[in-house]
């Protein structure tokens, strides 16, 4: 088992977080969707349980061109499909992932608090043996943490300015300029990643690999969300919700439109 606590400082309130993290999700879903492959959205419907109340999603990542090839290579087919169920009681939220095939052998737990400070609190998820998880800041304009093959203009912090708020762009000293800024809002992400992969011979390197993942997944989502603020500011969580719904019909249509496309070339 590792874990690893992230830390996203953004300069975003934490109430504006809630519906532009949902916007970005909704986005991301779609660029990843195609080819049969991608995001199946099974469930996304309110719940409530033992005094917590949110939003309850169950997504399947359809995952074959997303794994390492060394993984492909011993992976029965069909068996690299991803399930992520996700308990959304903002600002706390809890997903998990596990994978049909290898059941109890494979997990990734992602636990989240969403709170308005500069990333300097000490184990806000009360982690019990909080001495053996390792911290780690990510600084969202910090292109050198950025893969060259990776970098977006139109997604980067260090020249993106926001015309409706104004915020940005992120200079090398934004986040000391933001602690000193209390007209501007702020918040920061602690994300408690743990990944369990009991597989003989293979777990510490697919535990490390997967936490790399995880920290390029967390830096480029939040680079995007910040970077699209203009698009998603002004909207409700209402708004949120109706494009939700409209992001799961596109997304089955996407793949069922590619998945036949395919049957008929192997014909």
């Amino acid at each position: 088992m590792l874990i690893k606590e992230f830390r996203i400082v953004l300069p975003i309130s934490v109430e504006e977080y809630q519906v532009g993290q949902l916007y970005t999700v909704a986005e991301a879903s779609k660029n990843e969707t195609g080819g049969g492959e991608g995001v199946e959205v099974l469930v996304n419907e309110p719940y409530e349980k033992d005094g917590e109340k949110g939003q309850y999603t169950h997504k399947v990542y359809h995952l074959q061109s997303k794994v390492p090839q060394f993984v492909r290579m011993i992976a029965p087919k069909g068996s690299l499909e991803v399930h992520e169920k996700a308990w959304n009681a903002y600002p706390y939220c809890r997903t998990i992932l596990t994978n049909t095939y290898m059941k109890e052998k494979f997990m990734i737990k992602i636990e989240t608090w969403h709170k308005p400070d500069m990333g300097d609190q000490e184990n806000v998820h009360n982690v019990e043996k909080w001495d053996t998880v390792e911290v780690v800041n990510i600084d969202i304009a910090d292109n050198s943490s950025i893969n060259q093959k990776d970098y977006k203009a139109e997604q980067d912090p260090a020249i993106f300015q926001s015309k409706k708020t104004e915020r940005g762009p992120l200079g090398p000293n934004w986040q000391k300029e933001l602690a000193n800024n209390p007209k501007c809002p702020h918040m920061c992400a602690y994300k408690l990643v743990t990944i369990e992969f009991k597989w003989l011979g293979l777990q510490n390197k697919m535990e490390s690999f997967i936490q790399r993942v995880e920290k390029r997944l967390f830096t480029h989502f939040h680079r995007q969300l910040f970077c699209s603020i203009d698009d998603w500011i002004e909207l409700t969580m209402d708004d949120i919700r109706r494009m939700e719904e409209e992001t799961k019909n596109e997304l089955d249509k996407l793949r069922e439109t590619e998945e036949v496309k395919g049957m008929g070339a192997d014909e």
